[in-house]
C-alpha cells in the first residue's frame, strides 16, 4: 500500500524568505539561464514539472493568491520604521527630529518605531563624521562660515561634491539604511537628502522606500534642502515653498505646516502664576526670558547685565522685573553670571529641556534668531527682541519675525534692555500687540500634521513595499 505524506506547512516567514529567494534565482530549461517565475510553494511538493494540466494550474494560482495574503498580512502587522536622519550641526535639527519621533508615538503608540540617527557620523568617513565639529568651529570664526553657506550655494558646486561623496560611501551609507530597514526616511538636515536617495536609487529602492525632507529654517534656506526625488518636502512657511519651487520640486511634492516643535508646546500648560510658582520665580515682578541658542551664543553676558541694570529702580531701591537666562551647553557665561551680583531676581539655567515652562512663564523673549527658539516663542505669545544671527540660514529668520509685528531687532544691549523695561513699564499695550502678533503667526499642530501625512502616505504605498525592499537588498 502506497501512503502519500503531505510536508508540514512552513512559516510564513520561511514562504516569505523562499518566495523571494525563488523568484530571483537563475535557472531554466537547459540551463539557460533565464529567469523564472516560480510558485510561492508553502507545501514540499514544488512546483510540478510539466505544468501542463489544468488542475495543476488552478493549484498554482490559489497557493499563489494564499501566498500574497499572507504577505500582506505580514508586512500590515509588523510595526512600520521609520529613520530620522539628522545632524548635531545646531540644537535644532535634533529638536526637530525628536519632536516628529514623540509625535509618532503620540499619534500612532506601536504602529511606528522612530530611530534618530546621524548617518554621516555613525556610517561615512570624513568630513561627514566630523561635521559637528567643523560646524562648531566655523561658528567661533563666523566669517568662515558665511564663506562655507555662500561658496557651496552653486547647483555645480554642492551637486559635484555630494556626488563624490556619495560615491566614495555608498556602501556605508546602504549598511547604514538597512541596519534599520525603513518604511519611512525622514530627514531634518540639509545634507541628509542628496547621498541617501542617490544609495536608494542606484540600489532600487526609492519607489519602495517613503524619503521625505522637513526643513527646518524658516526663511533663508541653503539650496541642498531640496531635493526633487523626495516624496514630499514639508516646508516651515510659504517664502521655503516658493523656493521650493523654483528649485525644480513639484506642487504635489510640498506641503506648508510649519516648523516641527516639542507636542509638548502644543499641550495646554500651567497659568503664568502657577508656573512661576513651580519654578520658584518671584510672583509679582514681569520676567524676561534671555538665551542664545543651544550653545548659548550671542551678546547674552552684555545684555543680561543691561537688563540687571535697566530693571532696577534707583528712586524707589526696587525691581521693576526679573531675568531668566538660559546659557546652553555654555559653561563659560553660566559661571561668569553665577558669579556676578546682581540686584534683581536673576535665575541662571544652563540647558533645558522644558522650555514650554520657562517661556510661559516669562513675558518677552531676548534670543538669538534660531528658528526652533522663534516658533515655540510665537507658540506661546511672547513679543521677540533678536540680537543675534548665524549667516546664511538665520538672515531670513529676522525680516519673519519683524515684518509679521511679532517683535523687532536690536544688536545693542543697553537699546535691547531699555525696550524691555519699557514693555514692561509703561507701554503694556504694545507688549500685548507684540504678543496678539505673535500668536497670529503660531503654528503650534505642525508637526503632528507632517506626521499624519506621512502616515497617508505609508498607507498609499501598502503593506508590500518594505518586505521587498528588505529582501530583495544587495546586503541580504
Amino acid at each position: 500500500m502506497v501512503m502519500s505524506v503531505v510536508a508540514p506547512r512552513r512559516s510564513i516567514r520561511e514562504a516569505v524568505l523562499h518566495r523571494a529567494l525563488a523568484y530571483h534565482r537563475v535557472g531554466g530549461d537547459g540551463g539557460g539561464g533565464k529567469q523564472q517565475r516560480r510558485r510561492c510553494s508553502f507545501y514540499g511538493g514544488g512546483a510540478g514539472g510539466s505544468g501542463g494540466d489544468e488542475d495543476g494550474a488552478a493549484a498554482w494560482a490559489a497557493e499563489e493568491a494564499e501566498c500574497m495574503m499572507e504577505l500582506a498580512q505580514l508586512g500590515a502587522d509588523r510595526p512600520k520604521n521609520v529613520l530620522v536622519l539628522m545632524s548635531d550641526t545646531g540644537g535644532g535639527h535634533r529638536a526637530s527630529a525628536e519632536a516628529i519621533r514623540d509625535a509618532f508615538r503620540l499619534e500612532y503608540g506601536d504602529e511606528y518605531r522612530v530611530f534618530v540617527k546621524d548617518l554621516g557620523k555613525e556610517h561615512a568617513g570624513w568630513p561627514l563624521n566630523d561635521m559637528e565639529r567643523a560646524y562648531k568651529f566655523m561658528l567661533k570664526h563666523v566669517s568662515l562660515w558665511k564663506v562655507a553657506f555662500h561658496s557651496t550655494y552653486p547647483r555645480w558646486v554642492h551637486c559635484s561634491y555630494l556626488a563624490a561623496l556619495a560615491a566614495l560611501y555608498a556602501r556605508k551609507v546602504e549598511a547604514g539604511l538597512m541596519k534599520y530597514n525603513p518604511d519611512i526616511i525622514i530627514s531634518v538636515h540639509p545634507l541628509m537628502q542628496h547621498i541617501p536617495l542617490w544609495v536608494l536609487k542606484r540600489q532600487s529602492y526609492q519607489k519602495r522606500v517613503v524619503f521625505v525632507t522637513v526643513i527646518t529654517d524658516l526663511n533663508t534656506c541653503h539650496p541642498t534642502w531640496f531635493h526633487a526625488g523626495v516624496n514630499r518636502c514639508y516646508c516651515p512657511s510659504e517664502e521655503v515653498s516658493k523656493r521650493a519651487l523654483l528649485e525644480g520640486l513639484k506642487p504635489s511634492q510640498i506641503r506648508v505646516f510649519g516648523l516641527p516643535i516639542r507636542p509638548s508646546f502644543c499641550r495646554a500648560v500651567l497659568n503664568k502664576d502657577d508656573l512661576r510658582e513651580e519654578l520658584e520665580m518671584d510672583p509679582h515682578l514681569p520676567a524676561v526670558l534671555l538665551m542664545g541658542g543651544g550653545e548659548g551664543m550671542g551678546p547674552v553676558k552684555e545684555t543680561a547685565m543691561a537688563l540687571g541694570e535697566a530693571l532696577f529702580d534707583e528712586e524707589l531701591g526696587k525691581s521693576t522685573g526679573q531675568i531668566v537666562v538660559i546659557c546652553g551647553h555654555n559653561q563659560i557665561l553660566s559661571s561668569a553670571l553665577q558669579s556676578t551680583e546682581w540686584r534683581i531676581p536673576v535665575k541662571i539655567r544652563g540647558f533645558e529641556t522644558q522650555m514650554e515652562k520657562w517661556m510661559g512663564a516669562c513675558d518677552c523673549i531676548i534670543t538669538k534668531a534660531g528658528p526652533g527658539t522663534i516658533a515655540e516663542a510665537l507658540i506661546r505669545g511672547l513679543p521677540i527682541i533678536l540680537n543675534d544671527f548665524i549667516p546664511g540660514q538665520e538672515v531670513g529668520n529676522i525680516p519673519y519675525v519683524v515684518d509679521n509685528g511679532a517683535g523687532v531687532f536690536s544688536k545693542s544691549p543697553k537699546e535691547t534692555a531699555s525696550l524691555v523695561a519699557r514693555w514692561l513699564g509703561p507701554d503694556r499695550d504694545e507688549l500685548k500687540k507684540f504678543s496678539g502678533n505673535a500668536l497670529k503667526l503660531a503654528q503650534p499642530g505642525a508637526v503632528f500634521d507632517i506626521v499624519k501625512d506621512m502616515h497617508q502616505l505609508v498607507q498609499q504605498r501598502g503593506p508590500m513595499a518594505p518586505i521587498s525592499y528588505s529582501l530583495t537588498s544587495s546586503f541580504s
